[in-house]
């Protein structure tokens, strides 16, 4: 309980106090209710990116939570059938999700280099031409949902266990019935993991929503010229936050911005729980 009220209850109330003042960290909190909640909303020439940064994370969101999903369920299922070495494997693909953030995006800035980056040079080998991912706007959040999918060790666990629940009885069933691979997952399989799918779809959009350390590795290094990219194209709503709060002195805007991130996502949230899993019960 004291854990709870001094550091979840407390900071929790003390944002939404904030949140309905004009604070720029250093002076006196003043108050103006509502203020930063309707400018933020609606005054495009006090908060000119507000709507972008929200455009730019439900397009990445769109796109990280089915490849992570997707991926996930691949990697799961092969090392599902895989016989020995099978906690090698598992051990290798979770690694992404423990390593450091800022040593992700560096690797990955690495990577994704126009000139000396080993995406472009794997894709030279099939003809295809290098791209400069992490510069044109169009192409800035594929390549960041594609790290999200590289870094889906702890969804790839929770599908692996999914399947361990599964009978092989049923398998050996629908086997003898003449049922094939690709039967048996359609028919049998994804039917039986449609709980855990819905489960890590949730808590994906959750996580995909409040996307920040990787962003703002990727785009400024941890200096103070981060914008999010070529255009604001990586400009995430917890980035946006950050600014505000650390880079541009409006810690109540700031304040606002996350109250407003959280009634969001229990929206999101409750409408899942509607329509999605009627269909995954």
């Amino acid at each position: 309980m004291a854990y709870f009220i001094v550091f979840l209850l407390y900071p929790a109330l003390s944002a939404f106090y904030y949140s309905l003042t004009d604070w720029n960290l250093r002076s006196a909190a003043n108050w103006v209710g509502l203020t930063n909640y309707a400018d933020l909303l609606f005054d495009d020439v006090k908060y000119p990116h507000f709507w972008k940064s929200v455009r730019v994370t439900l397009q990445y969101t769109l796109i990280a939570v089915p490849l992570t999903l997707g991926s996930a369920l691949a990697q799961a299922l092969l090392i599902n059938a895989i016989r020995r070495g099978s906690n090698l494997f598992r051990l290798l693909l979770f690694l992404p999700v423990v390593t450091a953030e800022a040593a992700v995006g560096a690797i990955w800035r690495w990577l994704y280099d126009p000139q000396y980056g080993l995406v472009n040079g794997f894709l030279g080998l099939f003809g295809i031409p290098g791209q400069n991912w992490l510069n044109t706007p169009e192409l800035v959040i594929p390549a960041l949902a594609f790290i999200a999918a590289w870094q889906c060790g702890i969804s790839m666990i929770i599908y692996l266990a999914g399947l361990k629940g599964i009978p092989d009885s049923i398998r050996e069933a629908a086997t003898i019935d003449g049922a094939g691979p690709v039967q048996r997952f359609w028919k049998i399989v994804f039917p039986m993991l449609r709980p855990t799918t819905f489960y890590l779809l949730v808590t994906g959009v959750i996580a995909a929503l409040q996307v920040f350390g990787l962003v703002y590795v990727i785009f400024s290094g941890g200096g103070k010229s981060v914008t999010g990219g070529p255009e604001q194209s990586g400009l995430t709503y917890v980035l946006h936050l950050y600014l505000f709060a650390f880079r541009y002195d409006a810690m109540g805007a700031a304040c606002a911005m996350s109250f407003i991130l959280f009634l969001f996502i229990m929206i999101i949230t409750a409408l899942q729980f509607k329509f999605v899993k009627q269909e995954a019960s």
